[in-house]
């Protein structure tokens, strides 16, 4: 926090920013620590909820603020940088989840009906909000009439609270770990939960670490820009970078938990994050727009629409029996570098 008390508002040089990004990745082992924390508190499904919902929030902020500072040159940033989460998350959370649990163990199991419930709400929002400003023809280019940005955030706030409302309270089951003979496993087996008041200075120090997070990424965010202009990639790898930073802390416990053959647990993380990311981002922006001057495009181009079709229907595959193989992960890891590689040369 005091690094970046320090650097907010500036653009460091070379030998700082290289001081920063250590502090940043500090901060996400931090944040990971003080979320296992949490999460072995509360238990499962309110663990990955924790930490989904606390780093979105703050990935909301952020987005907002390079926006309001950006102008049009931020335009597409929200649509790249919520794109960019879903893949990393539906493709590279879950691959390396699988692949961590399938080394261990040659056959992954997992809880399909929560799964396959998480996907379909991740793949309704991401059409809502992502490919149907593509096709309305109410405002020219890829990009919603107030109106109906307006009906795509009231519905993402319906689908993510009555996921909510599921995951929690009337289905809580369906998100629970399973062992390999499809048995649900309540609590950890190994250790002791920790004190109430442990886990409350541990959601203090993961809001912190959260903030220091968002904000030291914001804080590298220019530098970032300056090498993408300089290095002439597109303009959307901003949005790339930006959410592989934000989402270091959920990639990390997801597979600490693969390895722990807590898979549903990881499959919470990934999905859930996705979910998160569209389901507050799109209403905050909605909000936003308000008095942002701006455009605002939502719409995906066509390779990024095959992209996300492709993702959805592989994860569906994956989801769907509730075991997986080392296979599965090489497909969702070769989605994600393929991702990677057309937002680098599209």
């Amino acid at each position: 926090m005091l690094a970046l008390a320090l650097s907010w508002g500036r653009t460091p040089p070379t030998a700082l920013a290289v001081l920063v990004a250590l502090f940043l990745a500090g901060s996400v082992l931090a944040a990971v620590h003080h979320a296992e924390v949490v999460a072995h508190r509360v238990g499962e499904p309110f663990g990955s909820l924790v930490l989904a919902v606390a780093v979105t929030v703050i990935e909301v902020a952020l987005i907002v603020s390079l926006m309001i500072s950006g102008g049009d040159k931020a335009a597409t940033l929200a649509r790249d940088t919520v794109f960019s989460a879903v893949m990393i998350t539906c493709n590279g959370i879950v691959g390396l989840s699988l692949l961590f649990a399938t080394i261990r163990r040659r056959v992954a199991v997992f809880n399909a009906e929560g799964s396959g419930g998480a996907l379909a709400t991740v793949t309704t929002l991401a059409t809502l909000s992502l490919v149907l400003p593509t096709f309305t023809t109410s405002k020219p280019g890829p990009s919603f009439s107030p109106a109906q940005l307006a009906f795509a955030a009231v519905a993402s706030l319906i689908l993510y609270g009555l996921f909510v409302l599921t995951q929690t309270v009337r289905h809580r089951d369906y998100f629970l770990p399973v062992n390999s003979s499809g048995t649900v496993i309540e609590a950890e087996e190994h250790a002791a939960a920790p004190t109430a008041r442990r886990a409350l200075i541990s959601l203090g120090m993961l809001l912190i670490a959260l903030i220091a997070v968002v904000g030291l990424a914001k804080v590298e965010s220019p530098i970032i820009e300056k090498v993408v202009i300089e290095a002439g990639l597109p303009p959307a790898v901003v949005g790339v970078v930006i959410a592989l930073l934000v989402l270091l802390p959920e990639t990390l416990a997801a597979v600490r938990a693969a390895r722990r053959d807590r898979l549903q647990t990881s499959f919470n993380l990934a999905l859930g994050s996705a979910m998160a990311s569209i389901g507050l981002t799109i209403p905050a922006i909605a909000i936003a727009s308000i008095w942002l001057s701006g455009p605002l495009t939502l719409g995906l181009g066509a390779t990024h629409m095959v992209l996300l079709a492709l993702t959805v229907a592989v994860t569906t595959l994956t989801v769907v029996p509730g075991r997986a193989t080392l296979l599965q992960s090489g497909v969702h890891l070769v989605l994600f570098a393929g991702f990677l590689f057309l937002a680098v040369s599209p």
